[in-house]
């Protein structure tokens, strides 16, 4: 890619999102309507009932990303102003996919999750929506759990926001394979942020076979590993020790969520017939699509936009925030996440899944009124969400009707 391009992109407008006025302020009139005096008025409907803040301002539309720039994809620990352009490139893609306004907060790396938790508290009563983007585990970790009741439509998509995707491929790729979710094995390569969000989604959706590796290999009930992690542990039925090429051996799937190069042919080799290879390392994949397809991979996916099958959060995150902001959603909990990934997989009909592509395009316009419509649906259907009946459905429309 042309290095000299990338800059003037990003330097011709100084960054790659802004404000804009919605509404006219062109005499002294709407200057008093749109501010003081008239302004007092909707200030004073907003402090009777805190709920009107939905209908007189921006935050039923508005999303914060918020990010210390402490594991920025591909570029590690550099920092939030070195973030920055990601968040920017992130707010480009709510405003794109899902018509929401997003602002950036990159914010210092040396903050303790507990800070950063009660920030994110305490923004909230300005935004819709929290994007949780590039923060390190574990502390990503203890922030979820510090928010957690917290009534706030929160997410962080380096964890849920990947697995959503994740998932949603795995179904399409078992549908191609003639193999169910419940009936298979599945091996998880890294145990950061997003593989055990995506270990955590997949037994919500009914796998029951998962076997997690770390750095040190295969984490079981005899390692010390396991009573750290174990609310996600609830698998490796068969209890497998040993490394990742033991792991491998007779499994059905495998899930790189790691480091690049690490995946030899042999071990793609020993897999189940029509195995399944989700090597999405960044930028270098575990194993490269070529390799793992003449080492006898079934379906293969990477994180890159350069080889067929890329697992890209833009399909999820811009359709979960839409249908959590539009339904009012107190909270974007892991029954919200699975029915999005569904909804996802289902956005393709049986005759366009292939074996090059079990995803759509990110710009195909189905993508996001279905996911949303049915993260709308699972949060009025948990109680998470004030529309029932007549005003969900009517909701639901809009939102299906929607045009990105």
């Amino acid at each position: 890619m042309d290095k000299n391009k990338i800059f003037e992109y990003h330097s011709e407008f100084k960054g790659k999102t802004g404000t804009y006025i919605k509404t006219k302020v062109e005499n002294k009139e709407d200057l008093s309507i749109a501010y003081t005096p008239g302004v007092a008025e909707v200030c004073r409907e907003i402090h009777k009932d805190v709920e009107n803040v939905y209908k007189y301002t921006a935050k039923s539309n508005t999303v914060a990303i918020v990010s210390d720039g402490t594991a920025v994809l591909g570029l590690g620990n550099i920092g939030p102003e070195a973030a920055l352009p990601v968040m920017e490139g992130k707010a480009l893609l709510f405003k794109k996919f899902a018509n929401i306004d997003a602002v950036s907060i990159c914010i210092p790396g040396n903050l303790s999750a507990e800070y950063i938790s009660d920030f994110i508290k305490n923004i909230s009563h300005t935004f819709g929506g929290i994007n949780l983007e590039d923060v390190a585990s574990p502390k990503c970790f203890e922030i979820n759990k510090n928010l957690e009741g917290s009534k706030i439509a929160y997410f962080h998509d380096d964890q849920h926001g990947t697995a959503v995707v994740v998932l949603a491929a795995l179904l399409n790729s078992l549908k191609l394979a003639e193999k169910k979710l419940s009936q298979i094995r599945i091996v998880i390569n890294g145990a950061g942020a997003a593989g055990l969000a995506i270990a955590e989604i997949l037994v919500e959706a009914g796998a029951n076979n998962i076997v997690l590796c770390d750095i040190d290999g295969i984490i079981n009930k005899d390692n010390y590993k396991y009573n750290k992690r174990k609310r996600f542990l609830k698998f490796n039925k068969e209890n497998i020790s040993g490394n990742l090429e033991n792991a491998m051996k007779k499994a059905d799937v495998f899930i790189g969520v790691s480091k690049g190069n690490i995946v030899k042919s042999e071990w793609v080799n020993s897999m189940n017939e029509k195995s399944i290879v989700f090597a999405m390392a960044n930028p270098e994949p575990e194993i490269m699509p070529d390799q793992a397809l003449k080492a006898g991979a079934y379906i293969v996916a990477t994180g890159r936009s350069d080889f067929p099958n890329q697992v890209n959060n833009v399909l999820g995150f811009p359709g979960i925030f839409r249908g959590a902001l539009d339904s009012k959603a107190s909270c974007i909990n892991l029954k919200m996440c699975v029915e999005a990934a569904l909804a996802l997989s289902e956005v393709l009909d049986n005759n366009e899944i292939s074996k090059e592509k079990i995803l759509p395009d990110p710009f195909d316009k189905r993508v996001v009124p279905q996911i949303a419509g049915r993260v709308a649906k699972s949060a009025s259907e948990q109680g998470l969400s004030p529309f029932k009946g007549f005003a969900l459905k009517t909701i639901m429309k809009k939102i299906m009707q929607s045009e990105n």
